[in-house]
């Protein structure tokens, strides 16, 4: 089965792709909570009158009779049941308060950034690509790092494991090759000239097997360019990445590149690759570039992008680099 590779992650950026962090919300918003009941006051049973002790009955009109006198007022509703009807009216109103503010609150912090009016994520830079997946092999063949693998071989179609146009970007036709498949000359027109013949001699005598590539041009006028190189084992890729980054052949246009050091390259956790940057230092010739290697396994890939003047974004480039890295690992 194919693997559906996952969106880049910004490597714990010393700058980052991550690239630039997606801002945060300034201020965790909190279930609001429900009120407490308020306790019913303490009814007090109400005291009864004293009742005087029923005196035997005595003749009417004798003189132990009291005569009628003025009529006792009848007792008035203890206030305590008027106030106590008041306190719980209110204290129900304020529990439906405290629960639709909690609801309310509970769905603001369970939606995402992007679904807040006001809140939405604006773009960092990085491009769309359509969905990444890891080509199939062939029946009965192991991936690149089992066990049993001991070359290290992509047995998957080496076409299949260069990195497809972000949205909105246009092919570079010179990399089209012959059904995709690219001559070994086209790949060395990348370097500078005067090192083009001894680089070609060492691949060949390295044991380079296939070359795949494919570019293209982004609106913004950066020029991308990957190529992919397959040779006989492993320890050919090693060989070969070690003369590379040490200077043996420089791409074109990038003579005096540097190579970064302790940077986010090192820091990308994509198991099975190794990455070496380089970045054009001023002053810049036609274009302004920067490349770099990714080796994995028996394959070693370049990753060129460069603009008019101007280095291109460092964002899209370290997202280009990590997606392919992901691709070989």
């Amino acid at each position: 089965m194919s693997e559906t590779l996952q969106p880049a992650e910004e490597p714990q950026q010393a700058e980052t792709p991550r690239l630039a962090e997606t801002p945060q919300l300034e201020q965790t918003l909190q279930l609001a909570e429900t009120p407490q009941q308020s306790e019913e006051p303490q009814q007090q049973a109400p005291v009864a009158a004293d009742v005087p002790r029923q005196q035997d009955p005595v003749a009417a009109g004798s003189p132990q009779q009291p005569g009628p006198g003025p009529a006792e007022e009848a007792p008035h509703a203890p206030k305590d049941r008027r106030v106590l009807r008041a306190v719980l009216r209110w204290t129900a109103a304020v529990a439906v308060f405290g629960v639709i503010g909690a609801a309310t609150a509970y769905g603001v912090t369970e939606q995402k950034r992007t679904d807040l009016p006001g809140l939405a994520t604006e773009s960092d830079g990085r491009w769309t690509f359509p969905a990444i997946e890891k080509p199939p092999l062939p029946d009965g063949s192991p991936a690149p790092f089992a066990d049993g693998n001991d070359s290290e071989t992509h047995y998957a179609d080496l076409r299949k494991l260069v990195l497809p146009l972000p949205r909105g970007a246009t092919p570079d036709k010179a990399l089209a090759g012959k059904d995709g498949w690219l001559p070994a000359s086209v790949y060395l027109d990348a370097y500078e000239k005067e090192a083009r013949q001894d680089l070609g001699q060492q691949l060949k005598d390295d044991g380079l097997r296939q070359t795949a590539a494919r570019g293209w041009t982004t609106p913004d006028g950066t020029h991308t360019r990957i190529y992919a190189l397959r040779f006989t084992s492993a320890a050919f890729t090693r060989i070969v990445h070690a003369d590379l980054t040490d200077n043996v052949a420089s791409p074109a246009d990038a003579p005096y590149a540097d190579e970064e050091y302790g940077g986010w390259a090192e820091k990308v956790n994509v198991q099975y690759t190794k990455r070496n940057v380089f970045t054009e230092a001023k002053p810049y010739g036609r274009t302004a570039v920067r490349y770099a290697y990714i080796e994995a396994g028996d394959v070693i890939a370049l990753v060129i992008q460069s603009g008019k003047a101007a280095l291109p974004p460092r964002i899209t480039f370290q997202q280009t680099v990590v997606l392919q890295s992901q691709l070989l690992g």
